[in-house]
């Protein structure tokens, strides 16, 4: 099961809307994020929360429905902590405060879920994948240098390609309004998806219906 959440992104003010930071605008987004206690730790802003602590969060929220005898839903084999991260190294050094987290803890690349934009898949579609190729993306180079290998979870928030080609300035550039509308309406959605990989037994059952969904056409519509 999951155990560590790395939300990618750049910390600073002049990157806070930029689609780089998608992970971390989801973040902001969730209806829990404001119980969650960040502390500077592992180079990164980080929180350890009792596991079915954040399962109460999410049934709280609506994201999980209690069994019927009232029980949380909670596998077995569920970790005592869910640890959630977000990198203050910049994005092409994510993989130091990853590292650093998964070593102090013991988590096995396996158990790790990276949160991160992807170029490579249009605006208003969410993807789950398990391993494969980085696509390109510096943060992800940068956690698999560091771990050693590329088979780790990744909830992936498409942004779209630029027309010129200049990728650097395009993730680096802040969401159109047009975008910020879709991806509000696409994070309440992604926040279920979230919800089922955090307290699922193995998230791989969850690849072939959210591999790569189109939650809202680019247009809004």
């Amino acid at each position: 099961m999951i155990q560590l959440v790395a939300f990618l992104g750049n910390f600073g003010k002049e990157y806070s809307d930029t689609r780089h930071n998608a992970a971390w605008l989801f973040e902001s987004s969730l209806a829990f994020s404001d119980k969650i206690d960040w502390q500077k730790k592992f180079k990164s802003d980080f929180a350890a929360v009792d596991f079915f602590t954040a399962a109460l969060w999410l049934k709280n929220c609506g994201l999980i429905k209690e069994r019927k005898d009232g029980s949380l839903p909670v596998p077995d084999n569920a970790p005592s902590k869910l640890y959630f991260m977000k990198p203050l190294t910049y994005m092409n050094l994510s993989g130091d405060a990853i590292g650093e987290a998964a070593r102090f803890y013991k988590i096995p690349a396996q158990d790790i879920l990276v949160v991160h934009d992807e170029i490579e898949l249009p605006i208003g579609t969410v993807s789950l994948k398990f391993g494969g190729g980085l696509g390109g993306h510096n943060g992800l180079r940068s956690a698999k240098a560091v771990l050693g290998t590329a088979d780790f979870f990744r909830l992936r928030f498409g942004v779209g390609k630029p027309a010129d080609g200049n990728i650097a300035d395009y993730v680096l550039g802040s969401f159109t309004p047009d975008e910020k509308i879709i991806l509000s309406q696409i994070f309440v959605q992604a926040a279920n998806l979230f919800a089922k990989v955090l307290t699922c037994k193995d998230a791989n059952t969850l690849i072939p219906e959210w591999g790569k969904r189109k939650l809202l056409a680019s247009n809004g519509k």
